[in-house]
């Protein structure tokens, strides 16, 4: 199928593999069932796309849910569940959902884990499966983190897929980032080579929010719920002092999704910097001239940070990490070397308290809005495995569960619109146009 779109907006592509023909009665009841025939049409806005100014773009996607047919007669059905790259909160929860719908809804045959990412498939690593049922998982979700373990970095995935076939697995779940859709990409690919019949679901998990056409990533309100904590304590350090100033660094390598919806959902924010909004530090349109300002008029100021903006202002000697991500410069501390500089040029006394709460917002166990989101994202995984889609993410587009095919996802990483209503109400409630106004976006 075919998106429609609006002038100078190339189609895309929406279609949604399948493994072959679903034959099989399923054992969900039929009222619950999604009608195939009618494809769900999204509009998005210029808030959702980020690299839209003014033009909107209408897809067609295949709705999540259940199926009438079945491809894989679930007594014979042998799942897998991986989890790889950074901790989010909600992982655990997507895991419980998975097992739980896969084994009380479809009465799968098993269900296993794969320990310690991609690696757990690779036998030099020595990771054997761990059997995954009810009673395995039944607490797990009171966790953060992930019961089967994380590794980050490539394997070839022909060796994923040999692993595959020698344990007899039918049906992958992948649950990851931006890196781990490329992988599952690769993995449906030689599949397809081999000409096997194994179906790949991705579950896209971010705490930065940047997989491209995923609104919310699960774990997202969690890690901003936490992050406003940091931000509060920053806030009541600043006025604790005489021109005090709190500066809170908070995740987000290429988006700014975290700072941004931290920032709105405290108000005490005045200056907040993500990796999509260039800036300087001096001159006339610089941060520090205009921090200087806000402590002259008002005596404190709060600065939320995303780790990844101002990279230009760093040297960072193309390095990268296990990932291929590269090694993002440490942006927090040029600020507070400039600030000092700056500072005792002008002569003027001022009070630093920096809170870095990076990985605490990401270990932490999901909220309930998560954990909601989490349910519905393990049971549309299975609902779309057992009626052989492959080569997919089920995504939430406007409060609707829908499928997405892997291509789209991994085309780009999603970044904070800079001509959004959206990023307009962020520097409303900062009030920072004026450090910024110059700045070229």
């Amino acid at each position: 199928m075919k998106s429609k779109t609006a002038p100078h907006v190339m189609p895309i592509d929406t279609s949604i593999k399948t493994l072959g023909t679903a034959k099989i009665p399923t054992c969900i009841p039929l009222c619950l069932s999604v009608n195939e025939s009618r494809p769900m049409g999204v509009t998005l806005t210029p808030d959702e796309i980020s690299d839209l100014k003014e033009d909107y773009i209408t897809l067609e996607l295949e709705a999540a849910g259940p199926r009438e047919k079945l491809y894989f007669d679930p007594s014979k059905t042998k799942c897998a569940i991986v989890t790889c790259g950074g901790l989010c909160p909600g992982i655990n929860d997507v895991i419980r959902s998975v097992v739980m719908e896969a084994f009380h809804n479809y009465n799968v045959a098993s269900i296993v884990g794969v320990q310690f990412g991609l690696r757990g498939f690779i036998p030099e690593y020595h990771h054997d499966f761990v059997d995954l049922n009810p009673s395995t998982v039944a607490d797990i979700h009171q966790f953060g983190g992930t019961m089967l373990g994380s590794s980050r970095g490539h394997q070839p995935a022909e060796d994923i897929v040999d692993a595959l076939e020698r344990s007899n697995i039918n049906v992958l779940f992948m649950i990851g980032g931006d890196g781990t859709m490329k992988a599952a990409k690769g993995v449906v690919a030689e599949i397809e080579r081999r000409n096997q019949k194994i179906a790949v679901i991705g579950i896209p998990k971010t705490i930065d929010n940047d997989i491209n056409l995923v609104t919310k990533s699960f774990g997202f309100d969690t890690a901003v719920e936490k992050a406003t904590e940091a931000i509060r304590c920053a806030h009541v350090e600043s006025v604790g002092m005489q021109n005090g100033v709190g500066l809170v660094k908070l995740m987000g390598r290429e988006s700014g999704f975290i700072a941004a919806q931290a920032t709105l959902a405290l108000k005490e924010v005045n200056f907040v910097l993500v990796p999509e909004y260039p800036f300087t530090l001096r001159g006339a349109t610089g941060l520090l001239p205009a921090l200087e300002r806000r402590l002259a008029e008002r005596g404190h100021a709060v600065i939320v940070c995303a780790e990844g903006a101002g990279q230009e202002l760093c040297d960072t000697q193309g390095k990268t990490d296990a990932s291929g991500n590269p090694v993002l410069g440490d942006i927090c501390s040029v600020i507070k070397d400039e600030m000092k500089a700056y500072f005792s040029e002008k002569g003027m006394e001022y009070g630093l308290k920096y809170i870095d709460p990076s990985y605490i917002i990401r270990s932490v166990p999901a909220n309930s809005n998560d954990r909601i989101y989490c349910g519905f994202l393990g049971q549309n995984a299975v609902h779309a495995a057992m009626a052989g889609k492959t080569g997919m993410v089920i995504s939430m587009l406007q409060n609707r569960m829908v499928h997405l095919p892997l291509e789209i996802v991994t085309a780009k990483r999603q970044k904070l619109n800079v001509n959004s209503a959206y990023w307009r109400s962020v520097l409303e409630s900062t009030g920072q146009e004026d450090f910024c106004r110059s700045c070229e976006i």
